[in-house]
């Protein structure tokens, strides 16, 4: 029987009764699911994330956010094989699922760790460093980041429907805002398959996340201020969901991923029979073929030289010709039908369009013969490959994607030529430059930047680690300007931040270091009796502080450190060249001899809770020391946040080093590793 999908909503799933639609294979047609949302309450889904989602993420630290995306990785990794085998009536190939499937989880223990290393163990983060606002150090300003307090709706694309789902889910779950994912009919058979293992799970709290498989109906109407759209997908769509009153009345926050025509520009030095030559044909190749073109990041206008056009035309022929078109589910297959048969339909007809002003020069849109399949039956379609003529002149190579496997050669002259042919794709989401030589790479990137979200600079240095122009990955953005819809998903922590408020908050440094777990210069810093050093995690307090005796720096000093260190640089042993320089008044003390002597002041010699050192941050040197100069040091608590195992907590302390005079030479901060005790202990303390 064919599959009747559901949707998601309130922890339970949703069956359809009526107006279902049919979804068919891309490989030979056959209906192999069926879908509807009538009858469902898409308001009520809205206020199901709002009311209970919401509450349930923000109750959680981003840690423990991110420790939910590493099990629900582990969890899809282990049941990938049966995705594979559903996304085949995607027209996906084993290698298509690789980018798809496994890149999807792999976003998920991407954001994970990146959650784990870059955000606090907190609900909230402290942005910056506090701003002065007084004159006398009793006012000050911090700004600090919070999760928003609506829902996160995310309209996804055909084309991935694993990965464009979940590296939208990562950043919005780990930021603490619930998802409603609307995958499109075309492949949802594949996202809700995905949907049922994450439910399956149960490792999302209640409300986290919600799927609706089907028309979209009223739901966008119930969005307010606290919501956040993301669309991937036409431009056409996007202005309509951009342009929708609810969003445009409430300023939505929008994110939009739209098609663009992709570039690759070959510089002039990658001449026929250099390894840059060769890789630009293999990438251009590969990304007219994978996913059978049907990717917002696919090369659609190759640039070359006019001296290389002839040449990289004919290897681009050779290239194509030894991919096979047919079933994805055999092994000799390397390019899959397109995701249906209305998708192949605009892929033609864009074709058309374009070969108005520009010449087929291999394959035909309308004929191909796939194997293992029916021509007729299935989605398939040949790569087809166009030459411009005259590109500065042309409108259609330059406006129209054919969202296949498709692209156009169009040759420059000069580098000046090149960059304004990338410029009239009026906005991309990646380019390629291909090129050995580092004047030709500075011209091309700096001349195109401002057009892209992402380039790719690739030559024989970086080819065998590179994971090519049209992969987008997790730590970078994925975006662009202009065509490309002008916004920013993914990119390490800025995918995080879409889903979370910057707010500036005033008051007095006692004030905003109470509330935000964090010292700050100015609040009280009580000296301790007990070295802070000789206290577990859990018996630290924010502004704890030890306070140091002195140790006079002798030239004596200098001169065995410079010795023993070999750092004998002329400031510190030769008193006329020293004074020479306007920064010192003659001979003066290493900066890392006064980081030595201060840990001498302030570390507690005998074992203890304090485990290790494991580095400095923001360490300035600011104002020399000279032999004779007497430093003491002040330690102060200045963060604490659980570490990645429970047997220890990681303590940010302020360091500031000062002279005699009470003048600071140095100011930086210390992590260290320090104990814990057992929870049940920490506990009875506790209470």
């Amino acid at each position: 029987m064919t599959r009747i999908l559901n949707s998601y909503a309130f922890d339970r799933w949703f069956a359809p009764a009526a107006g279902l639609v049919d979804i068919p294979s891309a490989i030979d047609g056959r209906v192999v699911a069926r879908t509807s949302t009538q009858g469902l309450d898409l308001g009520a889904m809205v206020h199901h994330a709002r009311t209970v989602g919401g509450p349930a993420l923000r109750a959680l630290t981003f840690h423990q956010r991110a420790d939910l995306l590493k099990a629900l990785a582990a969890h899809l990794s282990a049941h990938k094989e049966a995705l594979y085998a559903l996304a085949a009536d995607t027209g996906a190939t084993k290698r298509d699922n690789f980018f798809d499937i496994d890149g999807g989880i792999g976003t998920l223990y991407a954001y994970a760790s990146r959650g784990r290393r870059e955000l606090p163990g907190e609900r909230f983060v402290v942005e910056g460093g506090p701003e002065g606002l007084s004159k006398g150090g009793t006012f000050i300003g911090l700004h600090i980041l919070t999760p928003l307090q609506g829902v996160a709706v995310h309209v996804n694309a055909f084309n991935f429907p694993c990965w464009g789902m979940l590296e939208k889910l990562a950043p919005a779950i780990l930021a603490g805002v619930p998802v409603i994912t609307k995958p499109a009919t075309a492949t949802s058979y594949v996202a809700e398959a995905v949907v049922r293992l994450i439910v399956d799970a149960g490792i999302l709290p209640r409300g986290a996340l919600q799927f609706v498989c089907g028309a979209a109906g009223d739901l966008l109407d119930h969005l307010a201020g606290q919501d956040v759209l993301s669309f991937t997908g036409s431009a056409e769509t996007s202005q309509a969901l951009r342009d929708h009153p609810a969003v445009s009345r409430n300023a939505v926050r929008f994110i939009a991923e739209r098609d663009s025509l992709n570039a690759a520009v070959l510089g002039p030095d990658a001449v026929e029979g250099t390894p840059e030559f060769d890789l630009f044909v293999k990438e251009a190749v590969r990304e007219m073929t994978v996913k059978a073109g049907q990717k917002c990041t696919a090369i659609r206008r190759i640039l070359v030289p006019r001296a290389q056009e002839g040449a990289v035309i004919a290897a681009l022929k050779a290239g194509l010709a030894g991919v096979s078109v047919g079933d994805p589910r055999r092994e000799d297959v390397r390019m899959g039908p397109l995701a249906s048969l209305a998708q192949r339909a605009a892929a033609r007809a864009a074709v058309a369009r374009i070969a108005k002003e520009a010449e087929i020069v291999f394959g035909d849109p309308e004929v191909v013969a796939p194997l293992g399949a029916d021509a007729q039956a299935g989605a398939f379609m040949a790569p087809v490959l166009l030459r411009c003529p005259s590109p500065l002149a042309a409108v259609a190579p330059h406006g129209v994607e054919a969202f296949g496997p498709v692209a156009t050669v169009m040759a420059y002259d000069g580098l000046d030529e090149a960059v304004a042919l990338v410029a009239k794709g009026e906005g991309s989401l990646v380019a390629s430059v291909c090129t050995h030589d580092p004047e030709v790479a500075r011209e091309l990137v700096f001349g195109i930047a401002a057009y892209h979200g992402r380039l790719l600079v690739l030559d024989r240095d970086c080819a065998k680690e590179s994971t090519g122009h049209g992969s987008p990955m997790p730590g970078l953005v994925h975006g662009g300007p202009g065509r490309a819809g002008g916004g920013e998903e993914m990119g390490g922590l800025r995918g995080v931040f879409h889903y979370l408020q910057r707010t500036a908050i005033e008051g007095s440094p006692a004030r905003l270091s109470a509330l935000t777990g964090t010292w700050l210069s100015g609040a009280p810093a009580p000296v301790t009796a007990e070295h802070p050093f000789k206290r577990d995690y859990e018996g630290l307090s924010i502004g704890d502080t030890v306070e140091t005796g002195s140790r006079t720096i002798s030239l004596e000093d200098i001169e065995h450190f410079a010795h023993f260190t070999g750092d004998t640089f002329y400031a510190h042993m030769d008193e006329a060249a020293a004074k020479a320089n306007p920064f010192f008044p003659g001979r003066v003390a290493h900066g890392y001899l006064i980081l030595s002597f201060a840990a001498g002041l302030f570390v507690d010699p005998a074992p203890g809770p304090l485990l290790a050192n494991y580095g400095l941050d923001t360490l300035r040197f600011l104002k020399p020391v000279s032999p004779g100069d007497a430093i003491r040091v002040r330690l102060t608590v200045k963060h604490k946040q659980p570490g990645r195992k429970p047997e220890y907590g990681e303590v940010r302390w302020d360091a500031e080093v000062f002279n005699q005079n009470g003048e600071t030479v140095a100011r930086y901060e210390l992590l260290t590793m320090s104990a814990r005790r057992p929870p049940a202990e920490a506990l009875r303390e506790a209470v």
